[in-house]
């Protein structure tokens, strides 16, 4: 487990920007997708919104996508294991680069064909307990003509990502500026912040 979280930390400190192909399971990938679908058939994604006094983007100018947040509470086995994981993930990164991470958050994020999200960064003007973001992608077979891929910005430099299933993204919440590029097909990921607080 730990050198599966060393290849995501090592790429972040090599690059700001940490990139694992296989950061989550195959099959923990498949159940999670199916959670989304059943969320979707029960209408339970909400539209997201934006700081975070959870504002609505009401004519979507911003972003576009649905989300529905994670809770341990839900006794999912699918959203359970994958808490499980990022908190071994965060367990691992304060032992070995003492970032003091002691709470996270995580939601579902659904693009449905024609959505996007705009430049930004995660880390809101009036709070700065985001430190890192942590995306885990859930889409299978993937194509550069599907669109919605990520878009980091580095000083003159653009790094582009398909949201392929299994591979997981880490970075600072306050310095990467990142958009979601127009979907052409629906797109699903779990994104989260790793926090003090």
């Amino acid at each position: 487990m730990s050198q599966q979280f060393d290849a995501l930390i090592d790429s972040y400190i090599a690059n700001k920007v940490g990139i694992d192909k296989n950061f989550i399971s195959t099959a923990l990938s498949k159940g999670l997708q199916q959670n989304i679908r059943q969320l979707q058939d029960d209408d339970a994604l909400k539209t997201a919104g934006i700081g975070n006094s959870r504002l609505k983007d009401a004519n979507q100018q911003m972003r576009s996508d649905k989300i529905c947040w994670l809770d341990k509470t839900n006794n999912n086995v699918y959203e359970q294991e994958f808490l499980e994981l990022a908190e071994s993930f965060i367990g691992h990164l304060n032992r070995t680069c003492y970032t003091g991470i002691n709470s996270y958050e995580f939601h579902y994020a659904v693009y449905e064909e024609g959505n996007f999200y705009k430049r930004h960064i995660d880390q809101f003007r009036s709070d700065s307990n985001r430190k890192f973001s942590l995306i885990n992608y859930l889409n299978e077979d993937w194509l550069e003509e599907d669109g919605g891929q990520l878009y980091l910005y580095q000083d003159e430099t653009v790094q582009k990502i398909q949201p392929e299933s299994q591979t997981a993204v880490f970075f600072k919440s306050d310095e990467m500026e990142h958009e979601v590029a127009l979907c052409k097909r629906s797109r699903m990921s779990i994104t989260g912040w790793l926090k003090q607080v």
